[in-house]
């Protein structure tokens, strides 16, 4: 019987030593958590026996029990590395069997066809959004893989300018200059500058994405008079070589008050539509002066111009926010949020199955998968550009390490005793 006791020691102590080099043998592998073996006694009993008698039987092993415990941050210079400050795990999907596993490795690349995937070629799955980020569905079944688009779709037709400028109060009228005469009547000409006082210009975008030069020019039409106290100017807009225009008649009449203030046109003007000059959708432009447009004493100046057309834009960053958002920037300034990364907790993660490469497969011991976003309902947050380390502890692993030779080589010392003891008795006997 001792022989069993003390074997029973033995085979915890290899279970014991085989977990601790494991762990060992992990402790730079990202995502790792290390084990820890749980012994029982084993006690054999008979109801008529004495209690004050029984022998222990020796040890077993319950169980190979992972710990979850948090493992440091290690920064990193790739943006899709990723990290869970708490608690919470990323979910991958092979893509060839659609067999979903768990893991805390973030250490995600971007594949030649464009997927986030891990080391196994796992696609790290999204919840699905709506354009300002806020969640569509957040059930296990309708993630989705991460893939990063190449472009930010289709361009996008200017459809509106706007724009604040100041025009100088003392600019000279240009149909009153000497040169011009009932036998050399004036004439605007965009590519005489003789012709018009300042210019503004700017690009645009047909619906095809081809940029458009848009071009507006000043010209100073009258000063106030005793029977009209204000300063008038025309805004003349062109489109290339194509001058926009309303029912035939171009130009937009600015009209200012004594003060300087705009007071005509008070709200956006809209052009007729005009055909581009490459083709596609025909333009239909709206321009806004705005509030901010004056007529005060200084120099010609634009104080602001934006438009609302964009073309198709190329990929230029990827990033992710502490709730999970992957956000993705092209080189036409426009973003978009593709999805957010799908976490997953369970209510007993030490019930999860070892698969290798530090991911996990669910079993009925762990529980249902408990989905959310980062930061939300006791998910941890997400940390961009950061890996999480093994938390084994190198210098507690080693001394755990003694410690089960120890264990070893005592149970190995009491089966020498043991065979020493039947051998006496053996002796004895013959």
């Amino acid at each position: 019987m001792a022989f069993y006791t003390a074997l029973t020691g033995l085979n915890g102590a290899q279970t014991e030593l085989a977990t601790i080099a494991n762990n060992i043998a992990n402790v730079g592998t990202s995502g790792f958590k290390r084990s820890r073996v749980s012994f029982g006694d084993i006690i054999s009993t008979s109801p008529k026996q004495n209690p004050s008698r029984l022998v222990g039987s020796g040890t077993k092993v319950q169980g190979v029990l992972m710990q979850f415990g948090q493992g440091a941050l290690e920064t990193s210079s790739s943006a899709t590395d990723l990290a869970i400050s708490g608690q919470g795990f990323f979910i991958v999907k092979n893509p060839l069997s659609g067999s979903i596993s768990y893991t805390r490795n973030g250490s995600f690349k971007v594949t030649s066809d464009r997927f986030l995937v891990d080391d196994l070629g796992r696609q790290l799955q999204l919840f699905p959004t709506s354009s300002d980020g806020s969640l569509r569905a957040s059930d296990l079944d309708s993630t989705i893989p991460a893939k990063i688009p190449l472009s930010s779709g289709e361009p996008r037709a200017t459809s509106r300018i706007n724009v604040s400028v100041n025009l100088p109060a003392d600019a000279e009228i240009i149909r009153n200059k000497p040169v011009y005469t009932p036998a050399n009547p004036y004439v605007f000409d965009p590519k005489n500058p003789g012709t018009y006082n300042h210019s503004s210009s700017n690009t645009i975008y047909d619906s095809l994405g081809n940029p458009l030069a848009a071009t507006i020019y000043y010209v100073k039409d009258a000063v106030p008079s005793p029977g009209d106290p204000t300063h008038r100017w025309t805004a003349r807009m062109f489109v290339g070589d194509q001058e926009l225009s309303v029912a035939g008649t171009p130009g937009i009449p600015l009209v200012f008050n004594a003060s300087g203030v705009l007071t005509s046109p008070t709200a956006p003007f809209t052009f007729d539509t005009v055909p581009p000059p490459r083709g596609g959708d025909p333009l239909s432009i709206t321009i806004n002066h705005g509030s901010l447009t004056a007529q005060i004493a200084g120099p010609f100046a634009v104080e602001a111009k934006e438009q609302d057309g964009f073309a198709a834009g190329q990929l230029e960053a990827i990033s992710m926010g502490s709730d999970g958002a992957v956000s993705i920037g092209y080189s036409n300034g426009q973003k978009q949020i593709m999805g957010k990364v799908a976490l997953a907790t369970f209510s007993n993660p030490q019930g999860l199955k070892q698969v290798g490469e530090a991911h996990y497969v669910g079993t009925p011991e762990a529980g249902e998968p408990i989905t959310g976003e980062a930061g939300q309902n006791g998910i941890g947050a997400l940390v961009s550009g950061t890996l999480e380390r093994s938390n084994v502890d190198l210098t507690t692993e080693l001394i755990s390490l003694i410690a089960a030779q120890r264990n070893f080589q005592a149970s190995s010392k009491a089966i020498e005793t043991d065979n020493q003891t039947m051998q006496t008795v053996i002796n004895i006997s013959s």
